[in-house]
């Protein structure tokens, strides 16, 4: 789909809903990860991305849009996610200093930081996987395919897709090792688990 010429953003403008809906479905995932460079968690942010989707269509006759409509969409990532960060900064410090007058809640919070910690680590090496071969993971870990749905859905030979898969899960093993313990006594998600259990 061509986003980012006149046509598309008058039909945003006009309250075209096939055209909003053209461009969440061509943004949404890029966005999504774009934004988890800044705040990190996908939760986050792909709660921020439908924030700004939204928006865009709450307010879709005000927008004033000089350039295309990925690089508003990327530039209002941008500022959202900024936003967010400073926000929470505040938030994080007047949270610290709660949790100190009380070690127990403290240390349920550091438990939940440890457990966090692990989280974005795995999401980081996830994202750092080449792209087809992140894809592939995706597809059987968080979307539940097996091979052969997956082999089909993307056109290539169930090898290959075992084959890909064998590469992710050895490469994530190497950036998890050191976190054998913490999977051992339950502190991982589900994700971490099959991981480190094939």
């Amino acid at each position: 789909m061509e986003v980012n010429n006149d046509s598309v953003i008058e039909g945003l403008k006009n309250g075209d809903r096939s055209v909003f809906e053209d461009i969440y479905r061509e943004y949404y995932v890029p966005l999504c990860y774009y934004c988890v460079r800044y705040v990190e968690r996908i939760e986050d942010a792909e709660e921020l991305v439908q924030d700004i989707f939204l928006k865009l269509w709450d307010k879709h006759e005000e927008l004033e849009i000089n350039t295309s409509i990925g690089a508003y969409l990327h530039r209002a990532v941008q500022n959202y996610a900024l936003n967010y960060l400073n926000k929470k900064k505040v938030q994080d410090k007047y949270m610290f200093v709660q949790d100190r007058t009380n070690f127990e809640t403290f240390d349920d919070g550091l438990f939940k930081l440890e457990q966090e910690e692990l989280r974005l680590i795995l999401k980081k090496a996830i994202l750092e996987l080449p792209e087809k071969r992140r894809e592939i993971f995706e597809l059987s870990r968080y979307d539940g395919l097996k091979n052969s749905l997956i082999a089909t859905k993307l056109s290539i030979s169930v090898k290959t897709v075992e084959t890909q898969m064998t590469k992710a899960l050895k490469y994530l093993r190497i950036v998890l090792k050191d976190y054998v313990p913490l999977v051992a006594i339950g502190m991982a998600s589900n994700n971490l688990m099959d991981i480190f259990n094939k």
